[in-house]
C-alpha cells in the first residue's frame, strides 16, 4: 500500500489530471488488494446433536457440551471431542480453556443436585474450586496463568463474582447492589461481568487494579460484559434507550454500539486481541444469525461461508475468537444444532483479475511517450 500511495502522491506532484488509464490501473491494484484481504470460513463439524461451542483456545481447542459425550461437556483433542467427565454428578458444562489447555466450567457433584460447583482441569482432572457457602458455583473463563473468574451463592442466595488468587475464590464484591457474577478474565488478571448497582440495575463491569469500575450502557437500564482481550477491550451487551439489547465493545474505555444485522437485537460475546468480536445478531428477517467484525463492522459469517457450505449450514452463534481468527460456533444442519469450528482461508485472487490487470499495465506501457501521467512520473 505504501507504493502505491508514493506513486499517488508522485503523479498529484506532476500532473494535476492523471490519465484513465492510470486511475484504472490504479482501482485494479485496489482491488487486488481488497481481494487478497478477504477470507472466506471453513466449517469443521465436531458433531453430536445436539452439541455448542462455547470457547477456543490459541491452539485450537474448543470446549463445549455434546449430547455425544453423554450430556456432558467436551474438549476437542487432536480436533476429536473427548468428554470431560464430571464432578462424580451426572451433568457438566465446560465455558473456558486457556492456552495450555486448562478447562473451567461447572459440574454436579457426587451429592447430587443441587451441588453444582465451578472446576478447573489440573493435568487433565477435574479439581473442585468449591462455592462461597452456597451450593452453586460456576467458572467461566481462565487466563494463561491460571486464574480462574466467575460467580458463587452465597449462604444467603445472594450471588458474587469471584476471581481465584492461588487457586482460592476470592470475592469481588458488587457495584453496591445485592449480587454480580463475572464471565472474563485477561492475562492481565482483569474481569469482566455484571453487577446489580445500588438502584437496582445491572450493569456491565470491569475490575481496575481488582476493583470494580462500572461501564455503564447504551441508554438503557442493563448492560452485561462477557468478555475482555489483552489491549483491555470489553465486549457484551447493553439495552439502548429503547430498551433493545444491543452488542457492544468498548473504545477507550466507551461503549460503542455494534448495531445489529438488520433485526433489533444482538450480543457480543467474544473477542481476540486484534479487536475483533463474534456473537449472534437478529436479521431484518427476524432469524439468529452468527456475526464476525470486519475493519470493526458486524458481518453475517453465513456470508463468509463457501456457497456450498452455504446452502446446507445456518450459523447462528459465534461464542468465541482465538489470535488466529478460528471461530467456536453453533450451526443448523437438517434442524439439528451442531459445535463447530470456523476457520479463516483467504481468498485467492480470482485470475480474472490477475488479467485485467495485466492487459491494464500492456496498455499503459503502450501510452507512454503520448503524453501519459504515469510516463512524465
Amino acid at each position: 500500500m505504501q507504493t502505491q500511495k508514493r506513486s499517488i502522491e508522485t503523479i498529484r506532484s506532476r500532473s494535476a489530471r492523471p490519465s484513465f488509464q492510470a486511475l484504472t490501473l490504479l482501482a485494479a491494484m485496489g482491488l487486488a488488494s481488497n481481494a487478497h484481504a478477504a477470507v472466506r470460513y471453513s466449517i469443521t463439524d465436531l458433531g453430536g446433536s445436539p452439541s455448542f461451542a462455547y470457547d477456543i483456545n490459541n491452539a485450537g481447542q474448543v470446549v463445549g457440551y455434546s449430547k455425544t459425550t453423554n450430556g456432558r461437556g467436551f474438549v476437542t483433542v487432536n480436533g476429536a471431542m473427548t468428554d470431560l467427565g464430571t464432578l462424580g454428578g451426572v451433568s457438566t458444562e465446560p465455558f473456558g480453556i486457556n492456552d495450555a489447555g486448562q478447562v473451567v466450567g461447572s459440574s454436579y457433584t457426587a451429592s447430587g443436585e443441587p451441588e453444582y460447583h465451578a472446576f478447573v482441569t489440573v493435568n487433565g482432572a477435574m479439581t473442585d474450586l468449591g462455592t462461597f457457602g452456597g451450593h452453586i458455583s460456576s467458572a467461566h473463563d481462565i487466563n494463561d496463568a491460571g486464574q480462574v473468574a466467575g460467580g458463587s451463592y452465597t449462604p444467603s442466595g445472594a450471588a458474587h463474582a469471584f476471581v481465584t488468587v492461588n487457586g482460592v475464590m476470592t470475592d469481588l464484591g458488587t457495584l453496591g447492589g445485592d449480587d454480580s457474577w463475572a464471565y472474563g478474565i485477561n492475562n492481565a488478571g482483569q474481569v469482566v461481568g455484571d453487577s446489580r448497582t445500588a438502584s437496582g440495575d445491572r450493569h456491565a463491569f470491569v475490575t481496575v487494579n481488582g476493583v470494580m469500575t462500572d461501564l455503564g450502557t447504551l441508554g438503557g437500564d442493563d448492560s452485561i460484559a462477557l468478555d475482555i482481550n489483552d489491549a483491555g477491550q470489553v465486549v457484551g451487551w447493553s439495552n439502548t434507550v429503547d430498551e433493545r439489547p444491543h452488542a457492544f465493545v468498548t473504545v477507550n474505555g466507551v461503549m460503542t454500539d455494534l448495531g445489529t444485522l438488520g433485526g433489533n437485537h444482538s450480543y457480543a460475546y467474544g473477542i481476540n486481541d486484534a479487536g475483533q468480536v463474534v456473537g449472534r445478531s437478529e436479521t431484518a428477517g427476524r432469524e439468529w444469525h452468527a456475526f464476525v467484525t470486519v475493519n470493526g463492522v458486524m458481518t453475517d459469517l453465513n456470508a463468509l461461508l463457501d456457497p456450498t457450505d452455504a446452502a446446507v449450514w445456518t450459523l447462528t452463534d459465534a461464542n468465541a475468537i482465538n489470535d488466529a481468527g478460528q471461530i467456536a460456533a453453533d450451526g443448523r444442519i437438517n434442524g439439528q444444532t451442531h459445535a463447530l469450528l470456523l476457520t479463516p482461508v483467504p481468498v485467492p485472487l480470482p485470475a480474472a483479475v490477475w488479467l485485467m490487470g495485466s492487459a491494464l499495465l500492456g496498455f499503459v506501457g503502450l501510452s507512454r511517450g503520448k503524453g501519459s501521467a504515469l510516463a512524465r512520473s
